[in-house]
């Protein structure tokens, strides 16, 4: 069984307080923010390896979620240290393009089918966007058809359309058009209703709760190529952790174009755009028409984000590490399933998605989705040394870590359960719940009173 003694979370608590004054949201990613986590329980951490990581105050935690799903390989691997250090000792940026971006462009397009050009760049909205633009440009239309995924972008085309939309003009918001996953008729009603006037449909083609149901995928291709939009797949999630050839590898539907991040660099900083020569070259020199100003970024070709995806993709073709991601999501999943049935709890928590990439889903005493109750099982599970808003694994992931996390679960699920019977997280949880990372108001996670006085605190510490 796991020990579940209070920790302190006193050094964290004061770093996390200089934070909120010194950068908005208290974090420079709002899924990485303190409202995501309970009250006065928020790490902040100072190192990790492997699964593990480990917090100001010295706790130890196994870790889930993985840098937001962009460490499949697990903290501080070293063949990928060794590469990004042997390429930072060379220098870093230059003014003119380096051999390695000949190599790594040849790596990627060797795994992506399809694809006949790359661009590289360091974040997933500068990609995504870019994407958008040239969809925008080869069909002369202005608008986008969205499937219903939680997040594509920092930019307006898509933060307009989410309740966190201040200073985003509404003619941007007008041009995005929303439909259902494994919905095709969804997506057939906005081709009816917009015709000639859709540039492209962005989606993943797979998600960490749903798969394409038969037929969805192909139905969405054939309506884009019917209606002369392109198919743009967010492959951000997807690519590494589905398979090296990402989700168009696995379901095998080939889209315009593809925009990719996260675990290309095992924690480093790359993404890529990627698409066929008809498309991409109107960014380049090589083209007639009116040129796109597709991607020119500083950092796009540093080496180290290179060499890390590099590094990578040799990972891949010598290991196999999609396939331990998979052992180990399956066993934590039928443990933590198998603990929440003998509790009869499955009407209340269960781990639902693809083993590599699993969450929770918490439900109150009416089966309702409840946020009180997620924050009431973190809380538990970071007493134990578990630290996740999901259950998503990297190939770091041991007998041992599945383990200890199973027995954490069932001590916290035990919790969980009593909360259920009496109806109510009061009494069980300390402070306010989590609340949505994207959301209109600070609220109900402004910081209190409280808050301000640490942060005083805080800011007049030596």
């Amino acid at each position: 069984m796991v020990e579940g003694t209070a920790r302190s979370f006193a050094r964290s608590i004061a770093l996390q307080s200089r934070l909120h004054d010194l950068v908005p949201g208290g974090a420079h990613t709002y899924a990485r923010g303190s409202d995501q986590y309970p009250e006065d329980m928020a790490p902040v951490l100072v190192r990790g390896c492997g699964a593990r990581v480990w917090d100001a105050d010295g706790n130890e935690y196994v870790e889930y979620g993985m840098g937001l799903r962009a460490v499949t390989l697990g903290h501080g691997y070293e063949p990928v240290v060794d590469a990004v250090t042997a390429a930072a000792a060379n220098g870093t940026n230059f003014s003119r393009p380096t051999e390695l971006e000949v190599l790594a462009a040849e790596d990627f397009l060797s795994l992506v089918p399809g694809a006949d050009m790359v661009k590289f760049a360091k974040n997933g909205s500068d990609v995504t966007t870019a994407a958008i633009k040239l969809a925008r440009a080869v069909t002369r239309r202005d608008k986008v058809a969205l499937c219903n995924h939680p997040f594509f972008s920092v930019d307006d085309w898509f933060i307009g359309a989410t309740e966190m939309n201040a200073g985003i003009p509404g003619d941007v918001t007008a041009k995005n058009l929303r439909f259902e996953f494994n919905d095709l008729d969804s997506l057939q009603r906005l081709f009816d209703a917009n015709r000639d006037q859709i540039a492209c449909v962005i989606m993943e083609a797979a998600t960490a709760t749903a798969e394409p149901t038969p037929g969805f995928l192909e139905g969405v291709r054939e309506l884009c190529d019917k209606h002369g939009a392109l198919l743009v797949f967010d492959e951000m999630i997807t690519g590494f952790r589905w398979s090296a050839h990402g989700a168009q590898g696995v379901y095998g539907i080939r889209p315009d174009l593809s925009c990719w991040g996260k675990a290309m660099g095992n924690g480093f900083p790359i993404s890529a755009l990627a698409g066929k020569r008809e498309f991409m070259e109107l960014g380049g020199l090589n083209t007639d028409s009116d040129r796109v100003f597709l991607l020119s970024t500083t950092h796009g070709p540093e080496t180290t984000g290179l060499a890390a995806f590099r590094a990578v993709v040799e990972t891949y073709a010598t290991q196999n590490p999609v396939a331990r991601m998979e052992s180990a999501g399956t066993r934590l999943a039928e443990g933590v399933n198998a603990i929440s049935s003998e509790l009869e709890l499955t009407d209340f928590f269960e781990v639902i998605g693809r083993p590599s990439c699993a969450v929770f889903v918490t439900r109150d005493s009416n089966r309702n989705p409840s946020q009180a109750y997620r924050t009431l099982f973190l809380q538990e599970l970071l007493q134990r040394g578990v630290l996740g808003q999901s259950f998503v694994v990297s190939a770091a992931h041991s007998d041992s870590e599945i383990g200890h996390t199973i027995d954490a679960t069932r001590e916290a699920l035990e919790i969980y359960s009593e909360a259920i019977a009496a109806g109510t997280t009061d009494g069980f949880l300390e402070g306010r719940p989590v609340a949505p990372a994207i959301r209109r108001t600070a609220h109900p996670r402004r910081l209190a009173a409280t808050d301000k006085a640490r942060t005083d605190k805080a800011r007049n510490s030596p």
